[in-house]
């Protein structure tokens, strides 16, 4: 067998049997049709003269073999995919344009810090970036207005890819005499019946927040506000309790100005994460990706 035999898109759905645990899973992940799939894989044990994978009806594993070649499956892919990413940044030196949007705790708290270093690595490339809330985010980068998103919302986006970059939690603030500060804290049932200051509706915070709390009687929201900030100031002038981002809270509670108030029995922790348009983010937005990733480690 040679070099130019090999086929990438087998070694590809290898390394998606070993993460996803099945062959179909391995070829929805790929869009490839299953009977495609398991085509290639054969065609692959054939040239390498070795059995990949043991199938059954629970779904394929890697035989001891296979456990030792999907290793150099990833490097191979890994390896193809640099050089496909550095004749992508070739073909576009003279495009130096990245147009992002980012969910708004995201590009308050987190996406100057990311831009700095991207502006250090990549000072000829300019970025635009739009502020929006996660479901704005979304429609942009489906249509692909904007290149990447960088979201704060649960659940998997239908259609794009996505990697986590930043975790945050959720945290109940309020005024400094309120009554959950003077006495106790609340019950989440309670929390859950308080008319409370939150966000709009496609806002990542208020999607979390209605996930937490999708098993409690909900009160109607008090008041509906654009962002975090606005929301801090309503509550510091005593409108009400809300539920907001660490990333957003912790300098205003460390003022003084309101309080974070633990909630036994409630921890809403979120991953923040870097949305595109399959298959992969080609630079100059890889790199925007790699950056807010290695700042904030991946799990």
């Amino acid at each position: 067998m040679t070099v130019s035999s090999l086929d990438l898109q087998a070694l590809q759905l290898l390394v998606e049997v070993d993460e996803r645990g099945s062959l179909s899973a391995a070829a929805r992940e790929l869009q490839v049709a299953q009977p495609n799939a398991s085509r290639a894989i054969a065609r692959l044990e054939r040239r390498l003269g070795v059995t990949l994978l043991t199938r059954s009806t629970h779904g394929s594993r890697l035989t001891a073999q296979g456990t030792v070649l999907v290793h150099w499956a990833r490097e191979t892919i890994a390896g193809a995919q640099r050089l496909l990413d550095v004749a992508e940044g070739l073909r576009g030196e003279q495009t130096s344009a990245l147009a992002v949007a980012a969910s708004l705790t995201v590009a308050e708290h987190l996406m100057p810090r990311w831009l700095g270093r991207f502006r250090t690595e990549f000072p000829a490339t300019r970025v635009h970036l739009q502020m929006q809330n996660s479901a704005r985010v979304l429609e942009l980068v489906a249509s692909g207005e904007c290149a990447v998103g960088f979201i704060e919302s649960p659940g998997h986006p239908t259609g794009l890819r996505h990697a986590v970059v930043a975790r945050d939690r959720l945290v109940v603030v309020v005024p400094p005499d309120h009554l959950w500060v003077r006495r106790r804290p609340p019950a989440v049932d309670e929390l859950a019946g308080t008319p409370l200051v939150t966000r709009e509706a496609g806002s990542g915070t208020r999607d979390t927040l209605d996930a937490a709390l999708a098993d409690h009687p909900r009160a109607a929201p008090l008041l509906e506000l654009g962002s975090s900030a606005a929301i801090l100031t309503a509550v510091a002038a005593g409108m009400g309790p809300a539920v907001l981002s660490t990333l957003a809270v912790d300098s205003v509670a460390a003022t003084g100005a309101v309080q974070v108030v633990d909630v036994p029995g409630l921890v809403v922790e979120r991953e923040l994460r870097a949305v595109w348009r399959p298959p992969r983010p080609t630079p100059p937005a890889n790199d925007l990706v790699r950056i807010a990733g290695s700042s904030h480690g991946r799990s």
